[in-house]
């Protein structure tokens, strides 16, 4: 981190940086292009949004946490409240997320608006399954999407529902942390199965 960064303060309901948000970034940084058009659901605390706002204006965020639209609104990104990518039109180049992924039982749920940010539901696949059904319609047709996930939600898994949707999935890269392993999926459409099934 350079000296002079200015660590900004997030207010206690927006989910801050964490190793997986900077995993994400690293990912995205290595993909990004000057000229995509570029969409980041479920944003939070606006890290990646507002870093690549730094190289193309051409930058879309989401959340549901009006507190996280605030935060990530001061970094320069357009940012749309709503449920991962409702109402939003379709043709992105890059589209990013960092989901909820945290297995949670309705005994563990909190109520509170970073409830957003880490309730997977009972498998940690619940918002996941829901945004492969969005894809599709907000991805362009030769876009990529990266996508990060657990072990604790089981990777192959993940990649197993957006095959069942048409789409290629592949590892880039992962990291062990203390009691998961992250990964970064980068997706795309399947052209081929397109072909068969047009």
């Amino acid at each position: 981190m350079n000296d002079k960064e200015i660590i900004p303060e997030y207010h206690e309901q927006v989910y801050q940086p964490e190793a997986d948000t900077y995993l994400l970034l690293k990912a995205v940084m290595a993909e990004i292009r000057c000229d995509d058009r570029v969409i980041e659901i479920g944003t939070g605390s606006g890290k990646i949004a507002g870093e690549v706002y730094k190289i193309s204006k051409n930058v879309t965020a989401t959340d549901i946490n009006p507190h996280a639209c605030r935060s990530a609104a001061a970094l320069g990104p357009e940012v749309i409240r709503t449920d991962i990518a409702a109402g939003i039109c379709s043709g992105f180049d890059l589209v990013i997320f960092n989901p909820p992924y945290l297995p949670t039982g309705e005994e563990e749920k909190i109520d509170d608006w970073l409830e957003y940010a880490l309730d997977g539901g009972i498998s940690g696949r619940e918002t996941i399954e829901k945004f492969a059904e969005a894809l599709p319609g907000i991805m362009d047709k030769n876009g990529r999407c990266l996508l990060l996930v657990s072990s604790l939600t089981g990777a192959e898994k993940v990649r197993d529902i957006f095959s069942r949707k048409k789409m290629l999935s592949f590892v880039i890269l992962s990291e062990k942390c203390e009691d998961e392993t992250l990964y970064i999926l980068r997706i795309v459409h399947d052209i081929c199965c397109d072909h068969l099934y047009s």
